[in-house]
């Protein structure tokens, strides 16, 4: 499998390609904030390998992940996918933001929409895309509708958006977070995984759920039999 991608220019946020191979269709997860979207970014990694998407998934609703969705789909005609209970924030980002929050002055003169296409995700979806056969796995606790992207294979990978990074999770005091539905969500989706899984996070490197196993608190704590509130 072909893995590719770039952070964006505001936060960081990992946008994630992934296609069989070069010359090949391909999805992209996660498109975030760059100027004036990721567009320019995003073609720059197309065109490198000669790839055509044919959709864009949303790990979860936040602005950083979801910002240049819109003009990315718009440009090319392909569909949006995004858990059911994140849907409204890709018209409505304002509302995943807490009330203190400078984003909200940040952004406060845009408007956003959806996509003409947006197709609702849900628990144990199975999908086949750009000739790739993906799972999806419902992981709230960052956001109500945070999911888990899986592409079993001989190369297990899975996109955990902002669920699982290396070292450490998804904050979970924003809007819709929920720190008893992130511990759910890590031992039932997370610590499930057999440890050869590569992660490809929502942001910083890439790692593995044996490493994170290993090494990250989050999960060591759960090991352990700690009750870790995450509260962050």
């Amino acid at each position: 499998m072909l893995i590719d991608g770039f952070p964006a220019e505001m936060f960081a946020t990992n946008c994630w390609v992934i296609a069989p191979a070069a010359g090949e269709e391909c999805i992209v997860i996660d498109p975030g904030i760059a100027n004036p979207d990721g567009r320019l970014l995003l073609d720059q990694v197309l065109t490198r390998h000669r790839l055509k998407p044919v959709a864009v998934i949303a790990t979860h609703g936040h602005l950083d992940h979801t910002f240049s969705i819109g003009p990315i789909c718009g440009a090319r005609g392909i569909p949006a996918y995004i858990h059911s209970a994140d849907r409204e924030l890709l018209a409505h980002p304002e509302r995943a933001f807490s009330v203190d929050s400078p984003l909200l002055e940040m952004f406060a003169g845009l408007s956003f929409s959806e996509p003409d296409q947006v197709v609702e995700l849900v628990d144990g979806l199975e999908l086949s895309l750009a000739g790739l056969d993906l799972k999806i796995d419902h992981a709230p606790g960052h956001t109500a509708g945070s999911i888990m992207i899986r592409v079993p294979g001989s190369s297990p990978t899975v996109l955990t958006g902002d669920v699982l990074f290396a070292g450490a999770i998804g904050r979970t005091d924003l809007p819709t977070g929920s720190a008893s539905a992130m511990r759910t969500s890590l031992r039932k989706k997370v610590l499930t995984l057999s440890d050869d899984y590569l992660v490809l996070p929502g942001h910083g490197p890439r790692t593995t759920i044996g490493a994170e196993r290993d090494t990250n608190p989050y999960l060591t704590a759960m090991g352990d039999g700690a009750d870790d509130s995450f509260s962050q």
